[in-house]
């Protein structure tokens, strides 16, 4: 009976519980068509990622016109990178997102960086040297290690990782980014979060 009934549209199948989400295959579509130049699937994704785009980078410059600028270059950059997506290393919302924050940071860096400028001129009437080259390298090998240690996760944990703790993101919300439960969430932080701490050499 209830094959008859599927058979004429009366009873529906029940989606696949371990199906891709649909929303990530339809911006993965919009991204390799943004690689060729379609413009109109550039607005569609903009419309798509952009109040999230917007979202993230407020949580970090806490300015909203300095926000709008910014997240309008993250969403330039999308377009111009889109070729070099790459859906093995991780969904288009995390490829997304993890671009808009680095573009954040390098924006409050930019900001605390002419902070940092007027302050040693200060302090170098006062006769105290300020090292810039050992900050500047001390600062990148930081960089590195850590980005060297994210490289060694699986790519389940470093998406839920750079959504977590580099996006701003609670748990639940992480969960609803990349369709999973909030238990899965919580491994995949647990198990990603103990493997940078042993990589990066940093006690319980």
């Amino acid at each position: 009976m209830a094959a008859s009934q599927r058979r004429l549209g009366l009873v529906k199948d029940a989606p696949s519980a371990t199906s891709p989400s649909l929303e990530q295959r339809a911006l993965e579509d919009l991204v390799r068509r943004v690689a060729l130049g379609d413009e109109a699937a550039f607005e569609s994704l903009y419309e798509r990622v952009g109040p999230a785009v917007l979202g993230l980078v407020r949580r970090v410059l806490r300015d909203p016109a300095q926000s709008e600028e910014v997240a309008q270059e993250v969403l330039l950059e999308v377009w111009r990178t889109a070729a070099r997506f790459d859906p093995a290393r991780g969904s288009v919302t995390s490829w997304v997102m993890t671009m808009a924050h680095a573009r954040a940071v390098d924006r409050v860096r930019s900001a605390q960086a002419s902070s940092d400028r007027d302050q040693r001129v200060g302090r170098r009437d006062l006769g105290r040297e300020f090292d810039e080259v050992y900050e500047s390298v001390e600062l990148r090998l930081e960089q590195q290690a850590v980005r060297r240690c994210l490289g060694g996760l699986t790519g389940l944990q470093r998406e839920a990782v750079q959504l977590a703790y580099y996006g701003g993101y609670t748990y639940k919300e992480v969960g609803e980014l990349l369709d999973v439960p909030l238990g899965t969430v919580k491994t995949r932080l647990r198990d990603g979060l103990i493997r940078l701490r042993d990589c990066l050499g940093v006690s319980a």
